[in-house]
């Protein structure tokens, strides 16, 4: 990681459960907020393939910073795996959604197709205005 990025991220207790998590390089400057499926291995100080690639789309984009969040709290490296948890989205995760949208400077939508499990991004897309999307 660069020297002067800033780390941090909010997990359950148990840390099955991961509510958030920033990467911050110029606090002069707003940061995006990207809504993924499930969070996977990343940490406060561990990034994983998904987080840098977040990281280099909001740089490319001209952002100081981003926050990771996800329709899914359950940390799993693959979505069936998250879908066979009992609780997959997590007691916490849509305070901690509602809270960073309001912050952030734009919302991405980066959940894929699985986002319609349990109607979630139905839910989320309906309580969040002016989402943006990444077209691949």
């Amino acid at each position: 990681m660069e020297r002067n990025l800033k780390t941090d991220a909010i997990f359950s207790v148990c840390r099955k459960y991961r509510y958030a998590l920033w990467r911050s390089w110029d606090e002069s400057k707003p940061y995006v907020m990207i809504i993924g499926l499930n969070p996977s291995t990343a940490d406060e100080t561990k990034d994983d393939p998904t987080i840098t690639r977040c990281i280099n789309f909001a740089k490319s984009w001209g952002y100081g910073g981003v926050c990771v969040t996800n329709l899914f709290a359950y940390r799993a490296t693959v979505p069936s795996d998250m879908k066979a948890s009992n609780e997959p989205i997590g007691t916490e995760n849509d305070a901690w959604l509602y809270k960073l949208a309001k912050e952030a400077a734009i919302i991405v939508a980066a959940w894929g197709n699985d986002g319609s499990y349990l109607n979630r991004s139905g839910a989320i897309l309906g309580a969040l205005l002016n989402l943006h999307c990444i077209k691949m």
